[in-house]
């Protein structure tokens, strides 16, 4: 007796040892931890770093946004970056418009040496004729058919340049213009706007070349010259320009945040997906990356999971869910699986021992399988408890997209939000999940136990007795089955989650299902199996009849 006892304390005490390793590995199924993200940003470019660095190129618009993130963010080293921008705009205004592009500084002079959004400042008539004229000098393919595209007269989101308002698509063209000229865009973009300026100029619809020259303007509204080049510069198509915009237009207070994600990891296209993957908390979460530095943004932005910043200072492996997640996840579930195992088996040794008539009804080697059993919903409870967002909805969100343009005095439609009704949401899944393993697990332990009463030392007619003994067991799918559902319509009438009769029904659903599979085809064959062997057995052997000729 006390040799069990021992068993079941080093069964016990291994089990919650091993409960609280795996609860320490930063690996999840829907969430990154910020254990990983630091881990990924450690020797990386810091945010402030690079604004400093910025400020030494002249690149100031760019760092003022920089430090207003860092600002935002919390992120150490802010003050220094704030004082050598603060002295830099004193010293040299410039810089915070035009940055370090003499050209532009040159055409235009200090006509707006003050911070200006760069729409604002070229819708002015005299800044739109002088890069007019600049840009029509211009030996680019790309900005000759720009031009061009002033002569057309079936426009559908501007109104055409040779009218009385037509002055939104001359700012339009010459702001596209100027960054195609100064070589602002990547090759990508650029060749995407000459195919649709050429397209337009030569007979087809002018709609895809007019909504990127509203998505750049849209950008120019916000942004100095050197933050819309910094911003815009890594773009590679006109999708994920028209995402970005997008979003700029409806982060408010958080675009440093948008802006320094872009510019620091130098991937807009992975930023305009997660902010678009995850729209409750994307600018929420790289926000707080920017405090790791580039590695850290990169990092999150390669996962496209939610940031899960209630991690434990106290951590194992997070090298290893940095470099190699899919061996974290093994170790981590692992563990838990080998928790519930331990954790099963420390029961079995507390059991007191069996009767003398119990002996019979003993199989080896079952109890293992039971185990086995007991440790997978031993891990399909902890993952529901200890796995963060697990049931969090993170549908993408569409966008309409409106443009005021100061001299038109108008809104400008260019799209429709159209909220499409979506009958399946993660909790509802999770929910026909849960249920759905429950009832597997459940109809395995039914096999299990027919297994072992067809494997014990009895009589077939004692077995049959034993069978109908497990009756409850066998109806055990059925129980859970109501239990969910009802529990299910409780929690809705409290408000705890949203009405749907798909996961409340599922768990009953569920229930009749795996019972009758197990009935009909586990338990019918075997019933009639010990009643055959038992009648067989009550008949006893054959006796031979002597047949006597005639």
């Amino acid at each position: 007796m006390i040799n069990r006892w021992q068993w079941a304390l080093a069964c016990a005490v291994s089990s919650l040892l091993l409960l609280f390793c795996g609860l320490l590995v930063p690996a999840y199924l829907r969430a990154v931890d910020v254990n990983v993200i630091q881990r990924a940003g450690r020797d990386t470019p810091a945010l402030t770093a690079q604004g400093l660095s910025l400020v030494n190129q002249q690149n100031l618009g760019t760092a003022w946004l920089f430090f207003q993130a860092a600002q935002a963010e919390g992120i150490s080293g802010r003050e220094n970056l704030g004082l050598a921008v603060t002295n830099a705009m004193r010293q040299h205004p410039d810089w915070l418009v035009w940055g370090n592009d003499s050209a532009l500084k040159r055409l235009f002079g200090n006509d707006s040496p003050s911070p200006e959004p760069f729409t604002g400042f070229i819708v002015r008539q005299k800044n739109r004729e002088a890069a007019l004229d600049l840009l029509g000098a211009s030996t680019s393919p790309t900005v000759q058919e720009l031009l061009r595209c002033r002569t057309l007269t079936g426009t559908t989101l501007f109104t055409p340049s040779q009218s009385a308002s037509g002055q939104a698509f001359d700012v339009a063209v010459t702001t596209c213009g100027l960054l195609v000229e100064e070589g602002r865009l990547t090759t990508g973009l650029g060749d995407n706007i000459f195919k649709l300026a050429s397209a337009a100029n030569r007979g087809g619809s002018s709609q895809p070349l007019e909504q990127v020259l509203m998505d750049l303007m849209a950008l120019g509204r916000r942004f100095s010259w050197d933050q819309f080049v910094a911003f815009t510069g890594r773009v590679e198509d006109a999708g994920t320009l028209h995402v970005l915009a997008d979003q700029v237009r409806d982060v408010g207070g958080q675009l440093p945040v948008l802006f320094s994600a872009v510019a620091l990891s130098g991937k807009p296209a992975a930023v305009a997906k997660y902010v678009a993957h995850i729209p409750q908390t994307g600018l929420t979460d790289l926000g707080y990356s920017l405090r790791f530095g580039t590695g850290g943004v990169n990092e999150l932005l390669a996962r496209d999971q939610l940031l899960y910043r209630a991690g434990s200072r106290l951590h194992l492996g997070v090298d290893c869910s940095l470099r190699l997640p899919w061996l974290a996840f093994a170790l981590k579930w692992l563990a838990y699986l080998s928790s519930g195992f331990l954790l099963a088996a420390s029961l079995h040794f507390a059991r007191p021992a069996v009767s003398s008539l119990e002996r019979p009804l003993q199989v080896r080697g079952f109890h293992v399988v039971r185990e086995s059993l007991f440790a997978l919903g031993f891990l399909l409870v902890v993952l529901l408890l200890s796995e963060p967002f697990l049931a969090q909805d993170t549908r993408k969100e569409e966008y309409s997209f409106r443009l005021h343009v100061p001299t038109t005095g108008t809104v400008v439609l260019a799209g429709f939000a159209r909220n499409h009704p979506n009958i399946m949401n993660n909790m509802i899944l999770l929910t026909l999940l849960l249920f759905f393993v429950l009832q597997a697990l459940i109809y395995i332990a039914c096999l299990v136990k027919l297994a072992e009463i067809r494997r014990q030392n009895v009589t077939p007619r004692f077995k049959l007795r034993l069978l109908e003994n497990e009756d409850h067991l066998f109806d055990a799918g059925l129980y859970l089955g109501f239990v969910g559902t009802i529990v299910s319509l409780i929690l809705v009438s409290m408000g705890v989650i949203k009405f749907s009769l798909m996961a409340a029904y599922s768990s009953t659903s569920f229930g009749i299902i795996f019972v009758c599979v197990f009935k009909i085809f586990n338990l019918r064959p075997a019933c009639r199996r010990l009643l055959l062997e038992s009648e067989a057995e009550a008949a006893g052997p054959a006796t031979p009849t002597l047949v006597t000729p005639s």
